[in-house]
């Protein structure tokens, strides 16, 4: 007894369906290997052509005081962000070390100092910024440091500058250069504004020998800023990255709008990968380091809060001789965990733009 065949509509009919599933499958298959932050931004080229030499700082032109106004009660000025996002912290692999970040949380601080100096913003052309703003420059560094052990490796920090678009790389090695443990690149992008620096996008990734590259991804979109997480929170006026705060820093000491002085603190909303607080550093005084170029006089800023729980932190060491940039960053877990980063040569700079660009050099 002959089986009866199937009508040849009804295979033609499976045999279609069979296709489209797998067409689906595949769709699905390559829309999960394409997920994840769009393709980290391309480094802005800029030559570097010249070793930045040790100069005064630039003669700040302070604006007229105002009329005096009749004395008015104060309103409270204590500034809270959002706490923690929801979602908790990725849990890093026990085989894989934890390498600091220039990060620490501060839950709340006290009201932040007024600015004792407004600069004048120079006359712009064409969109570019004043030449309050150091011209695109590399620092390069020797990294030391202790994890289960002393480690050593290098650093180096880009601040490119090109019109009124900036880029901030950190690049951390641990290491031989050739062949790094360890690898972190943080990366900052947005413009520059008469308020500072203005982030539009930080990335973050890190590298472990033999395992595949981690990388952390922050959107700031006008009143909001995306987290790695993917969660949005309300942005605050003047927010910074973690490697966006440091050139922050530079600014604001350059352009007097905040004084250097033993004692004093200075503060601004800071948005990590996954959270968001206010940081705060209080000015520790000054100090002498050895460096290549030789002595050299720097203030130390630190945290106000010391890390605890896990919370990671950063110190800074700021030049006036030069232009405010940092010479030293001691990036700390707790007592026996951290790495320092120290000045290795004279810092590259780019040529000067104008005649405006062009500091006064240090008297002999």
């Amino acid at each position: 007894m002959k089986t009866p065949r199937p009508p040849g509509l009804l295979v033609l009919a499976v045999l279609a369906l069979h296709l489209l599933l797998g067409h689906e499958v595949q769709r699905i298959h390559e829309g999960w290997i394409s997920e994840g932050p769009p393709p980290m931004p391309a480094r802005m080229q800029i030559a570097l052509v010249r070793e930045m030499q040790l100069h005064e700082p630039p003669a700040l032109r302070v604006r007229p005081p105002s009329p005096p106004q009749p004395r008015a009660k104060a309103p409270s000025a204590n500034v809270q962000l959002p706490g923690p996002a929801a979602s908790a912290p990725e849990p890093v692999a026990a085989s894989e070390p934890p390498f600091p970040e220039p990060v620490a949380s501060v839950a709340s601080a006290p009201e932040q100092p007024a600015s004792v100096a407004q600069a004048a913003s120079a006359p712009s052309v064409d969109g570019e910024p004043g030449p309050e703003w150091p011209l695109s420059t590399r620092l390069s560094y020797v990294l030391t440091g202790n994890y289960r052990g002393p480690v050593s490796g290098q650093a180096q920090v880009e601040w490119l500058r090109r019109g009124r678009d900036y880029q901030v790389h950190l690049d951390v090695g641990v290491g031989p250069s050739f062949a790094p443990l360890i690898t972190r690149r943080m990366s900052s992008q947005g413009q520059l504004t008469p308020e500072g620096i203005a982030p539009q996008r930080y990335d973050e990734e890190t590298k472990v020998i033999l395992s595949d590259s981690r990388r952390a991804s922050v959107f700031f979109l006008g009143n909001e800023v995306q987290l790695a997480t993917g969660s949005r929170e309300p942005a605050s006026r003047g927010a910074q990255d973690s490697a966006s705060q440091f050139v922050q820093l530079t600014w604001l000491f350059l352009t007097g709008r905040e004084l250097l002085q033993a004692g004093r603190t200075v503060q601004f909303p800071l948005v990590l990968a996954r959270r968001q607080y206010i940081w705060q550093y209080e000015v520790v005084g000054e100090e002498t380091l050895d460096t290549p170029m030789g002595p050299l006089a720097s203030w130390h800023l630190r945290p106000t809060r010391a890390p605890a729980g896990g919370d990671l932190a950063a110190e800074v060491w700021l030049a006036p001789g030069l232009q405010y940039l940092p010479v030293r960053l001691v990036i700390r877990q707790d007592a026996d965990t951290y790495i320092d980063l120290m000045l290795k040569s004279a810092p590259l700079q780019a040529a000067p733009e104008s005649i405006n660009d062009t500091p006064r050099k240090l008297s002999q």
